[in-house]
């Protein structure tokens, strides 16, 4: 049988190529010392991008950092707590200082569900507001800071950050503070999408199902709990950090310049069957 198919062009290549390349762009990753954060800034920095690490432990920024170094693209290690404001402007300013301007910040602070499971009706206020903080809070401080960065900038943005199907789908597990927050950074990506276009700065999200992290290897060590979660995922498998970067190189390169306002679910059909 004859293959029909066309080859691209090297021009076409190219061309396609440029759309994802991050290789004028400099990136924040909030969180980027954790599995995924740091499994971004390689991914950010082997597309071109010159990439800020940020964590509340400089020694584990550090060593993100070195990752990203290692692949041949600028990295530093910023540290502070992103639920403080001047912690954020802080990590947004010594990022502008270093690479002379600031293009995509990617919110990959969060997680705690497991830790915190209480009946609705019962739920503290006191790890209500530890997880929220965890994951909401966390997420609005450095967007803030990041954004009048681009603002000033005059050269647009991206924003990025990782939200949750659990900001979609409810679960029978008291997971009340942890949904609420994830449900909130979806609505916010829509309103700070409609609010930031002006500025030429594009706001998404992506939607994760369980992603298989140390912070959670405990859990997958449990051959119950595995076997029942993949059996809810039709592809059968449990999410990696390497499914999550397609993605994000697509919302924080030129190929997504006509997309915002979105969140993107990466659940391996899990949502589809809901």
């Amino acid at each position: 049988m004859l293959d029909n198919r066309r080859v691209p062009t090297d021009t076409e290549s190219t061309a396609l190529s440029r759309l994802f390349s991050l290789g004028d762009r400099v990136a924040l990753i909030a969180g980027g010392s954790g599995a995924i954060g740091s499994a971004l800034g390689e991914a950010l920095g082997a597309a071109g991008a010159s990439v800020s690490i940020a964590g509340r432990s400089a020694e584990r920024a550090e060593v993100a950092a070195t990752r990203v170094r290692e692949s041949g693209a600028q990295a530093i290690a910023v540290t502070g707590d992103t639920n403080k404001q001047q912690d954020c402007e802080r990590m947004v300013a010594e990022t502008v200082e270093r690479f002379r301007r600031l293009d995509i910040i990617i919110n990959a602070v969060g997680g705690g569900a497991g830790t915190a499971l209480y009946p609705a009706e019962q739920y503290p206020e006191s790890e209500w507001d530890r997880i929220v903080d965890l994951n909401l809070r966390s997420t609005v401080l450095p967007t803030q800071a990041a954004v009048k960065a681009m603002i000033a900038g005059g050269r647009g943005g991206r924003v990025l950050s990782i939200s949750s199907v659990r900001g979609q789908l409810g679960i029978n597990s008291g997971y009340s503070a942890y949904v609420a927050a994830k449900g909130a950074i979806n609505a916010l990506t829509r309103q700070w999408a409609t609010e930031w276009a002006k500025h030429g700065i594009t706001v998404n999200a992506i939607s994760p199902t369980f992603v298989e992290t140390p912070q959670v290897a405990s859990l997958l060590a449990d051959a119950e709990f595995k076997a029942k979660l993949v059996d809810r995922i039709p592809l059968k498998r449990i999410g990696q950090t390497d499914d999550l970067t397609g993605a994000v190189l697509l919302f924080c390169s030129d190929a997504s310049s006509f997309i915002t306002g979105q969140i993107l679910t990466i659940d391996g059909g899990l949502t589809a069957t809901q």
